[in-house]
């Protein structure tokens, strides 16, 4: 177990090029696969485009409230206590709800066949911004999730 010496180094995220959004730009590299990041810009760009053209809204406002409808605020971790496992309710950080919430949406667009992944993402994209679809289904799961282990809530002080 680490005593604290070792901190993590902290990866900086470079904004997209196209709308200078470190948030994009991290979306971006959470669908690149095999290093082809041409190929996951192309992808998002034109899932952007689909979703201006569908709602008449600017896309990136979409994007921001997709992300932040479908990040989660709860979550439980199996803690081992006196022999007996129990899931304890936590307040998600900040930034693993947004990263949650990214590859909630990355992992449903995938898990879908029969049209270009730019569709299914733009789908599935204003179907958290209308707080529909699997990514916010995760969502509500994990939070039921933690309201019915809330009883074990006051194990969490025996973290460290």
């Amino acid at each position: 177990m680490s005593r604290g010496r070792n901190h993590p180094k902290i990866n900086i995220v470079q904004p997209d090029p196209v709308y200078q959004s470190v948030a994009l730009g991290k979306f971006i590299n959470y669908i690149l696969l095999d290093g082809k990041k041409s190929v996951a810009q192309k992808i998002v760009y034109t899932a952007l485009e689909q979703i201006g053209k569908k709602t008449n809204l600017d896309p990136m406002e979409v994007f921001d409230t997709a992300i932040k409808n479908a990040s989660p605020v709860l979550e439980v971790k199996g803690k081992r206590i006196g022999g007996a496992n129990y899931q304890i309710p936590f307040e998600v950080p900040r930034a693993r709800r947004q990263t949650l919430a990214m590859k909630w949406m990355i992992a449903s667009a995938r898990g879908k066949q029969g049209k270009p992944m730019s569709e299914f993402l733009a789908e599935e994209i204003t179907d958290a911004y209308h707080n529909t679809g699997a990514a916010m289904k995760k969502k509500d799961d994990m939070h039921r999730m933690a309201d019915a282990n809330k009883a074990f809530a006051h194990f969490a002080k025996f973290t460290g």
